[in-house]
């Protein structure tokens, strides 16, 4: 419990470190402790034979790579707004029925634990600079993966597996994020 508060603060100090907002984290930190959200997800793989399916249904749903090209070149505190959209959509998905999966609970409680208390602390540094409108392109690409990965998929394996496999793509798209915030000072 205390490394998961550890690493929520120290998520939010990284990813405003050097800015204009109030946290104070540093960049190897967020990084430290990001791979251990990544190594998370890592351990929740699933092997499957069938990879065709898994192509398809990715493509269906593109990586929204532009809305993060986009949030690049905005103001520190909007990068923060869009980190912390990105981390509650990915833990909205989570907390869908993951029974089909082959995760251990304790894995995905862990992971919703991180991600959600990273929200929580990353939204605390925005709150004094007045409340921040989500992206809707974010929102509507997170409702995407839910309604044409997981429930047409009926919620398998195979569904949770391309979703388990955007959401480290995410992460990492996050963690250039913090980087910026970072280095941009």
């Amino acid at each position: 419990m205390m490394s998961r508060i550890l690493f929520a603060c120290l998520f939010l100090g990284l990813v405003t470190a050097g800015s204009s907002l109030s946290c104070k984290w540093m960049d190897e930190k967020f990084r430290q402790h990001n791979e251990e959200t990544l190594n998370l997800l890592d351990t929740m793989v699933y092997n499957s034979t069938n990879t065709t399916e898994d192509a398809e249904v990715e493509v269906t749903v593109a990586f929204p790579n532009h809305l993060y090209r986009q949030v690049s070149k905005a103001s520190a505190e909007d990068k923060l707004a869009f980190t912390v959209q990105v981390l509650e959509e990915v833990a909205a998905l989570f907390e869908e029925d993951h029974s089909s999966a082959s995760w251990e609970d304790s894995t995905v409680r862990n992971f919703l634990n991180i991600v959600n208390k990273q929200a929580e602390e990353l939204h605390s540094c925005i709150g004094s600079h007045g409340h921040k409108k989500k992206t809707t392109k974010l929102h509507m690409y997170f409702k995407r993966l839910s309604h044409h990965i997981l429930k047409e998929m009926g919620h398998s394996a195979e569904a949770w597996e391309v979703i388990r496999k955007e959401t480290k793509a995410h992460l990492m798209r996050a963690e250039q994020l913090a980087s910026s915030l970072h280095t941009a000072h």
